[in-house]
């Protein structure tokens, strides 16, 4: 079964928007906003057009709107696949 893990969002998280020099996307980031990563909108946007291609999964745009943090983010990736993928 795949599992998306902080690993393959913090891969998706570079390759979609970079990091910024005052973050580090290694350290203890399940529980940070977003917006504290400098990552907007716009960012999350790419990084879940990456996602969706990459893993075969549907988000919905009201779903992902909502989401503010990685942990959210890896959880509402990990509701989407199903077992045996």
């Amino acid at each position: 079964m795949t599992v998306f893990t902080l690993d393959d969002l913090r891969r998706i998280m570079r390759e979609a928007a970079g990091e910024g020099e005052a973050v580090d996307l290694d350290g203890d980031i399940l529980d940070t906003p977003f917006g504290d990563l400098d990552y907007d909108s716009l960012a999350v946007l790419e990084m879940t057009v990456r996602v969706e291609r990459e893993f075969g999964v549907k988000l919905g745009d009201d779903e992902v709107g909502g989401v503010k943090l990685p942990s959210e983010f890896i959880d509402l990736v990990n509701s989407r696949l199903q077992p045996g993928e």
